[in-house]
């Protein structure tokens, strides 16, 4: 006991931030699935935020757990998801990019509504990585 306070209590404590820390991100994942404006944009939202929330979240579930084989197979669920889920969302952009599917940028249909920019003829640049870049003039 540390302060009248029992060891379990302070892990379950510990392990409800872990799990409310998962949550947040989680929740900044489906966020970003519902507003981001392309499928790159998207992918990238989910596959980097979900995977943090994740370990996050089984991170807590193995400290309430404490040290049993199950938060051994929580753990080697843990190293599955952390290599699974980066990688397999780097796959689908990039057969997306190879197959042709566009990207969206400032001259997309409807774009500066989405992102509030100036009025055409206001010198704002391209974003980088636009498909249809014009060929340089000689």
């Amino acid at each position: 006991m540390i302060f009248g306070i029992s060891c379990d209590a302070i892990r379950e404590v510990v392990a409800g931030i872990f799990l409310i820390s998962g949550l947040v991100f989680f929740v900044g994942s489906a966020i970003g699935m519902l507003r981001l404006p392309d499928f790159y944009c998207r992918i990238h939202a989910s596959g980097n935020s979900e995977t943090l929330g994740s370990m996050l979240a089984f991170m807590g579930m193995m400290i309430y757990e404490g040290a049993t084989l199950t938060s051994v197979k929580i753990a080697f669920v843990f190293l599955l998801v952390f290599l699974a889920n980066p990688i397999g969302s780097h796959i689908l952009s990039k057969s997306a990019y190879k197959s042709g599917y566009p990207v969206w940028t400032l001259r997309s249909k409807d774009a500066d509504k989405a992102i509030g920019a100036p009025p055409k003829g206001h010198s704002a640049d391209e974003p980088v990585g636009n498909l249809d870049q014009p060929e340089e003039e000689k």
